[in-house]
């Protein structure tokens, strides 16, 4: 995060993304029903654009289908990060290839070329944050000074436009 902790960056986004190995994907059903997923990511580009791979059968493959637009939401110790944005399944070998991990074999058993493994990329529109920016003991530290000096505690939220 920046040192300004009321300051939500793109690249306090990407840096946070890459920090994360789950996600939840939220996407809406045709009749409205909200659904989440978690996802591993596969990658994250420097503009935040986030990578998965998704089977393309099934009804979290139908809902994106139906609409393209989604939620991501990570959760560590005393922070929130939540990403919304637009997912499209994308045509790229060589992204698959460059992609594929040996996780991605125990959820797609035919390997990069299973017929039911689907790229998925989700660009982020907008980003929010909560919490208490920097690492784990940063934010022990802010929240035990608070405590000592009788302040309030740490923490915040930011937005920011992707």
């Amino acid at each position: 995060m920046t040192n300004d902790p009321d300051t939500l960056s793109q690249q306090d986004v990407v840096d946070t993304l890459r920090d994360a190995s789950t996600v939840m994907l939220t996407t809406a059903l045709p009749d409205g029903t909200l659904l989440s997923h978690p996802m591993a990511i596969q990658g994250v580009g420097d503009e935040a654009d986030i990578w998965f791979f998704v089977s393309l059968q099934g009804g979290q493959a139908d809902a994106l289908r139906h609409d393209p637009h989604v939620n991501l939401a990570i959760a560590e110790a005393g922070s929130w990060l939540s990403v919304a944005g637009r997912a499209r399944f994308v045509e790229d070998r060589a992204l698959v290839d460059q992609l594929w991990n040996d996780q991605a074999t125990d959820y797609f058993p035919g390997g990069k070329d299973d017929p039911d493994l689907g790229l998925l990329q989700v660009t982020g529109d907008s980003a929010q944050f909560w919490g208490v920016a920097g690492g784990p003991v940063a934010r022990l530290t802010r929240f035990v000074t608070a405590k000592a000096t009788g302040g309030h505690p740490p923490g915040g939220t930011s937005t920011t436009e992707l």
